[in-house]
């Protein structure tokens, strides 16, 4: 699918605030003991066909809206 440069605009802008992680660096850190916090963002069908145990589901329509409220400390 290809995406108009405003919608690349965007996401570039977010991946530079937002951290992302690789699968591996996650189970790493989960077995280390680390305090990890997963929000899984993926579609509602696709959160319900599977997860990370533990994660948390908001998903993309309205993580805007609630990330707020789930994740209030900014540095988590």
């Amino acid at each position: 699918m290809k995406h108009s440069a405003g919608f690349l605009k965007i996401v570039e802008d977010a991946k530079t605030r937002v951290r992302e992680a690789t699968v591996e660096e996650t189970r790493r850190r989960l077995a280390s003991g680390d305090v990890v916090r997963l929000i899984d963002v993926r579609e509602d069908n696709e959160w319900q066909a599977g997860h990370a145990a533990g994660a948390e589901h908001l998903g993309k329509g309205i993580i805007e809206r609630d990330i707020e409220t789930i994740v209030p400390d900014k540095e988590s």
